[in-house]
């Protein structure tokens, strides 16, 4: 199969070849579920992930607590690549979404989450705060980013160059290391 194109049109920029894949978006925020304010970090996940080449389901915005649990149950019925959620990740007694996370964790990939914490305490000290985990469930990439547009923009530029190779990995792929 040839890439060459007879209009000499630059190659699309690709980030990993996850064209086709699936992904889901889960934003904790009692405030925003109730419509109280706008969810201002999930355009920017769905942005994101359609810029790589996910078909995105539309982004769910759930209460914090046990709803995102559910609404991340619900996204892994349809076998995403991927679900990241934003919010939640904080030690107020309503964030939540890491203790709903993690038992949903085949596998914790740690690493990341040490990358995207110690990218964010470059910007503000209280990045070291969040609570969020990444990992596997089954085939799929699980993510807990924070409920601010600068700490999801954080958390996607660590995962931008790794995202493609990652959602390979999974799916028992992602040779020549």
């Amino acid at each position: 199969m040839s890439t060459s194109s007879t209009l000499n049109a630059p190659e699309p920029h690709r980030h990993g070849d996850v064209q086709g894949r699936k992904a889901g978006v889960v934003i904790a925020s009692t405030r925003a579920a109730a419509g109280i304010y706008d969810d201002e970090t999930g355009p920017v996940i769905t942005d994101w992930l359609t810029e790589h080449g996910f078909d995105v389901f539309p982004a769910m915005v759930v209460p914090d607590g046990e709803p995102v649990g559910a609404a991340i149950r619900a996204l892994l019925t349809q076998h995403p690549a991927v679900v990241i959620t934003s919010g939640g990740t904080g030690l107020s007694p309503d964030d939540r979404t890491p203790d709903v996370t993690l038992p949903l964790l085949d596998r914790e990939i740690p690493g990341i989450m040490e990358a995207i914490r110690s990218a964010g305490a470059a910007k503000t000290p209280l990045a070291v705060l969040s609570r969020g985990y990444a990992g596997a469930a089954g085939k799929t990439f699980i993510i807990n980013l924070p409920g601010s547009p600068k700490g999801v923009m954080d958390g996607l530029t660590v995962l931008d160059p790794v995202i493609g190779h990652l959602c390979d990995q999974l799916e028992g792929g992602g040779h020549g290391h």
